[in-house]
């Protein structure tokens, strides 16, 4: 999930805690392009007021208006966007594609607002969990996970993985880190920047506040997950080689440092010798960051590296691209 999600648990805490019904979305799969994916949600209410996203737009309006004159009434129910040839040009989906959407109906209740408050610490915590909805009565319950599809439909059950919002660790500020940001945050991204040194106190990247805490603390107190993407970018070795020292301990699912060929090569000598780090462990490190674009500014250099960030949180390989 991204950091979007976060947003729209925290609007449906807030309406059920006003005593609202809301309509509670999850993208369940989708057919040739469609802008968000798999788990995406969104939150409404019956004026049409909502958060979150399920196309970019031409979805949306379409369910909104179906809640607007008194539809999607049951409890739990799937609703398939962009099938018929009429859905098609009435949605302008891209590319011909289909959203299949688990549209849940719930009245506000201590037992939803718990279940909200579990995925609210879901996906800022540090597991996983299996978001299990039944079709016919609404009932949702949250059980541990045991890996599998982000979404699957089960007979009358519909099984949905919930986890951390992605998070992009900047270990360090520099230009790039900076660029980097607003990519992150574009993306939807949770953004944490860490940095120690004096002359970056006080420094917002993108509206966030650099943490004055070296990276490899934050690291080691717990700060990543395994959504958790670390780029080391400053060319200083007190902070990118303490920030590496300590990430590939956790379980983050991409650690990357900036460098040329013969800077990485060095650094991973480095990192052996003085930080006593395994093979398995320098095989973790993405160095050079990023792919292969023949990048020259702080901006084309953090387009490779998200792009690559990206590409390693969808499972994609190099050479599949």
């Amino acid at each position: 999930m991204q950091h979007l999600d976060l947003r729209v648990i925290e609007q449906a805490l807030q309406w059920v805690a006003n005593g609202q019904d809301v309509w509670f979305c999850t993208v369940l799969s989708t057919y040739g392009s469609a802008p968000r994916a798999p788990g995406a949600l969104l939150v409404a209410r019956a004026d049409g007021a909502h958060a979150g996203s399920l196309s970019g737009g031409c979805v949306e309006e379409e369910f909104l208006a179906s809640l607007a004159q008194g539809e999607l009434q049951a409890p739990a129910q799937i609703v398939r966007y962009g099938e018929s040839d009429d859905d098609r040009r009435r949605l302008r989906l891209p590319c011909g594609g289909i959203l299949q959407i688990l549209v849940e109906h719930h009245a506000p209740s201590e037992a939803w607002r718990t279940h909200l408050l579990t995925l609210q610490a879901t996906l800022q915590g540090q597991r996983r969990l299996l978001r299990r909805v039944d079709l016919t009565s609404g009932f949702a319950e949250l059980l541990p996970d045991h890996g599998g599809e982000q979404t699957c439909i089960k007979g009358e059950h519909v099984e949905i993985r919930v986890g951390p919002a992605l998070r992009l660790l900047l270990a360090g500020v520099s230009p790039v880190a900076q660029a980097c940001a607003s990519f992150a945050r574009t993306l939807g991204c949770e953004v944490i920047a860490c940095d120690p040194r004096e002359d970056m106190q006080g420094m917002l990247i993108e509206g966030i506040e650099v943490q004055p805490v070296l990276p490899s603390v934050f690291i080691a107190s717990g700060g990543c997950h395994e959504a958790t993407a670390v780029v080391a970018l400053t060319h200083d070795p007190r902070i990118d080689d303490l920030a590496l020292m300590e990430a590939v301990r956790t379980p983050a699912f991409y650690i990357g440092a900036m460098g040329s060929r013969l800077t990485s090569a060095k650094r991973a000598e480095r990192l052996q010798r003085v930080g006593g780090l395994t093979q398995e462990e320098i095989e973790r490190i993405h160095m050079p960051i990023g792919l292969d674009l023949g990048s020259k500014t702080p901006a084309e250099i953090a387009l490779s590296v998200m792009a690559d960030v990206l590409r390693v949180y969808r499972g994609k390989a190099r050479d599949a691209l």
